[in-house]
């Protein structure tokens, strides 16, 4: 991959928060209500996944709507039409592809992955915490006494 020049690299990477983004922070709010508790950006994690619950092995990811590729195929067309089209459709088409590999060594290491877009979380962090909540029950239920 090579970018439109290490300032336009430089200022995309600076512009993109890595963590505690604000569709996070909702949905660590609304799953802190619920009286859930949690880890944060789990480094020896695949992805290091935003939320987790440890002990039921439940990784929570919230997905950035452009940086993950959410619609992708209209948003690769899109992308095609802009300034250095073919580092961006590889760079987006790389974190989807890693996405799926670090989804599927959690589920290899007997993880639960959960993944909800950006947007999503934005439009409702109720029902998406909702979703959640709902998870940590049937794993807990699941659980050996």
């Amino acid at each position: 991959l090579s970018p439109a020049s290490q300032a336009a690299s430089n200022a995309a990477r600076a512009s993109s928060k890595k963590t505690d983004t604000r569709c996070e922070l909702l949905l660590r709010r609304q799953l802190w209500r619920a009286g859930l508790r949690y880890r944060k950006n789990v480094e020896g994690l695949p992805g290091r996944p935003d939320v987790a619950f440890p002990g039921i092995r439940l990784a929570v990811f919230c997905d950035g709507d452009f940086w993950h590729g959410r619609n992708w195929e209209r948003s690769k067309a899109k992308l095609k039409r802009g300034t250095n089209a073919s580092y961006w459709v590889r760079k987006i088409e790389r974190n989807r592809a890693r996405d799926r590999q670090q989804e599927l060594a959690l589920e290899n290491a007997g993880w639960v992955v959960l993944r909800f877009w950006e947007s999503e979380i934005k439009k409702d962090p109720e029902g998406i915490a909702a979703q959640v909540v709902r998870c940590v029950k049937k794993l807990r239920r699941a659980q050996p006494s």
